[in-house]
């Protein structure tokens, strides 16, 4: 199996992994604080990616001081915020709930880029954006969404909102970096800044089950790091636009693993909301697929 297939399975394994770190961001929740689970992340991930370096020959970019300061602001952003965001959400909403919202992150991406970057948004566009709002709003106002749930799906919603300012600002960066470096590096910084409130967080003694540490090592070694090997190998084997069309796995495996694994029940609601943001990716990455094929 060579060529776009094998890049197909590629992809899917690794949207598979995205989908699968709401499932462990909800059993870090219930027992590790997000400062300490994301510093740990890192500090698995970060060797890993130091010695994918070595072994690739990839050396350090040269950047000026402003470029350093937004690979610091996207390393927090993207990196600790959107982890730590995620996590504080999962402790007070469902991970049904937190699949469906975190599948809105290329709309919300492309949503943030034309309120600041000016871009001019497409019909296709627009339409996305109300379909993923419906699939959002399906669940905030689920007839069995109390108020910890709302909050809960806001703090998950934040995290995707910082998600998209790591791509915004990458949009800005002005020198691109080779994927594997730009990982390294914002598990590097990422690490550092989530090491000194994990320090404030494990102040007091803190009882941290088996299971929660096991989700953490698995969320570094399997999403973060297998993740990405899984979707660079499948992205060079296929178009970008047919890569952006796998995203659209990751809100439904972590629907369907919140049902299977962690035994959550999936109201109309949820299964209403999964399909509005499905459609809405699948959508504007096809609109994108023919818009590219006729220029």
């Amino acid at each position: 199996m060579r060529g776009p297939f094998q890049g197909y399975l590629y992809l899917t394994l690794a949207m598979l992994t995205v989908g699968s770190t709401v499932t462990a961001s909800r059993i870090i929740a219930s027992d590790m604080p997000p400062f300490t689970a994301t510093a740990l992340r890192f500090a698995i991930a970060f060797p890993l990616f130091a010695v994918l370096m070595w072994w690739k020959g990839a050396r350090l970019p040269s950047l000026s001081p402003r470029q350093w300061g937004i690979l610091i602001v996207q390393a927090g952003a993207g990196s600790v915020g959107y982890t730590t965001l995620l996590i504080s959400g999962l402790k007070l909403t469902t991970a049904a709930d937190a699949g469906v919202i975190i599948g809105t992150l290329p709309i919300v991406s492309a949503a943030l880029s034309i309120a600041v970057l000016g871009e001019r948004p497409h019909r296709s566009l627009v339409l996305a954006i109300a379909l993923s709002a419906a699939g959002v709003l399906s669940i905030a106002f689920s007839p069995d969404a109390g108020s910890g749930s709302m909050l809960g799906n806001g703090l998950v919603l934040g995290a995707v909102i910082c998600e998209s300012l790591f791509i915004l600002l990458n949009k800005t960066l002005g020198t691109p970096i080779p994927p594997l470096t730009q990982s390294a590096l914002m598990t590097g910084i990422g690490l550092i800044v989530a090491t000194i409130p994990a320090l404030w967080e494990t102040a007091s003694p803190i009882g941290v089950s088996h299971e929660a540490i096991a989700a953490v090592v698995y969320y570094a070694l399997v999403p973060t790091v297998a993740g990405f090997i899984l979707w660079y190998a499948g992205a060079e084997r296929v178009s970008g636009v047919e890569a952006s069309l796998f995203t659209a796995i990751a809100p439904a495996s972590a629907v369907l693993m919140a049902f299977v694994l962690l035994g959550e029940r999936l109201s109309l609601n949820q299964l209403v909301g999964v399909g509005c943001v499905l459609a809405a990716v699948l959508g504007l990455g096809l609109s994108r697929r023919r818009t590219l094929g006729a220029t």
